[in-house]
């Protein structure tokens, strides 16, 4: 058994909060500490999404592992440079949808 419980990071796009939170969900009761993306109930500033953007790489950094939570195999931009950071520091990544087919 390991000293720790496993520790995730969730990443993906904001219109999926509801199946991120749902992630956090499963994860917390299968044991899993999870790291997830801030939430805002309002619109947010470009300054405040940069600090947001930059606070989350630090959160990939304390994870074992990242999860995509990506319905449909949407990933969008910020999560595209979350997942390129999360390949560079070495992290395995999951998804929870397949990348949709090339067309």
């Amino acid at each position: 058994m390991p000293d720790r419980p496993e520790i995730v990071c969730i990443c993906g796009s904001t219109r999926f909060v509801d199946e991120m939170r749902a992630a956090n969900r499963d994860l917390t009761f299968a044991g899993v500490i999870v790291v997830a993306p801030g939430e805002a109930d309002d619109l947010i500033t470009d300054k405040q999404k940069t600090a947001l953007d930059a606070l989350h790489l630090r959160k990939i950094d304390l994870a074992d592992r990242v999860l995509v939570v990506n319905p449909g195999g949407y990933i969008g931009e910020s999560t595209s440079r979350e997942i390129d950071y999360a390949h560079a520091t070495g992290k395995p990544i999951s998804f929870t949808d397949p990348a949709p087919a090339a067309t």
